[in-house]
């Protein structure tokens, strides 16, 4: 069985290299290590010796939205034709536990989607993370299940699969058509294609037994750095599935004075007013497409 790890990178070396030193500690190296860069020259340098050595595929970036799904769509395709069994995707900032690219490996199935669970790290201590202490020192996320190391829990919700982990067989990955590359930046993308995952007959699955550890890096909540793309793509996402995704978050926004949401035409829209960083960009559902 030819194992395949795929990862997207855009600017942080330094998680990804800390990513490649858990994947050779671990108890089964992957066969192929797709590394797809955006607009990352640093990446395309050797990472460390092998195993495993990085398949670097380079991913041009137009515009400052990067492109994710295509990245991801990209990784695939390299993989595949390296003539992986079982594919298995990495965000950067995820390190894998000993144990997880192996138990991936062993549970794939076609016709599930596997995902393991995401734990998250304090930020690092001066001298940066140590592998051995990253279990003692992760907190699960609290809104996803967290199954027994032997256990897989069938019947996920499509609403709750993200890519920071994952694993699928190439007949899976086919029957769901890979990320829809109409996403460009941030958000979307991951929720249309658990609901891909539904449409095709795909079951999503909790596995226990493969942890990845989330490296910390700062964050916004809501993300109002990234308002235009959620709500580009969120218009995208109730075009193709017609209910509009990341509703939490354009509720944030609504607070905060930065949307407005036309019930009339389910349309949400970036204020224009005084004291609001905004371009005036409009987003709305027009019809099945």
């Amino acid at each position: 069985m030819r194992v395949a790890v795929i990862t997207l990178v855009a600017g942080r070396d330094r998680h990804l290299r800390l990513q490649q030193r858990g994947l050779a500690a671990g108890s089964r190296v992957p066969d192929h290590y797709v590394v797809v860069t955006m607009d990352d020259p640093a990446a395309d340098r050797p990472i460390l010796p092998p195993p495993p050595a990085a398949d670097v595929v380079a991913v041009p970036v137009e515009g400052t939205a990067l492109p994710l799904a295509r990245a991801r769509n990209v990784g695939a395709r390299r993989a595949l034709a390296g003539g992986a069994d079982v594919l298995i995707f990495l965000d950067v900032d995820c390190v894998p536990g000993p144990r997880t690219v192996d138990r991936y490996a062993r549970t794939a199935v076609d016709g599930m989607v596997l995902s393991g669970a995401v734990t998250y790290l304090p930020p690092p201590p001066p001298a940066g993370y140590v592998l051995a202490d990253l279990a003692s020192s992760a907190e699960p996320h609290p809104a996803r299940p967290d199954p027994a190391d032997d256990q897989v829990l069938g019947g996920g919700d499509p609403n709750l699969f993200w890519s920071l982990s994952f694993a699928l067989t190439p007949a899976t990955w086919t029957r769901v058509g890979g990320f829809c590359e109409e996403y460009e930046g941030y958000g979307g993308e991951d929720t249309d294609f658990g609901y891909a995952c539904a449409r095709a007959g795909v079951e999503l699955g909790w596995l226990g037994g493969a942890p990845v550890y989330h490296q910390w890096h700062p964050v916004s909540r809501p993300p109002v750095e990234h308002i235009d793309d959620i709500l580009r793509n969120g218009a995208l996402f109730r075009r193709r599935w017609g209910m509009w995704p990341m509703r939490g978050w354009l509720a944030e926004f609504a607070a905060m004075g930065l949307v407005h949401h036309d019930e009339a035409t389910d349309t949400w829209r970036r204020h224009t007013g005084r004291g609001t960083s905004t371009r005036g960009a409009r987003y709305r559902f027009d019809g099945p497409g």
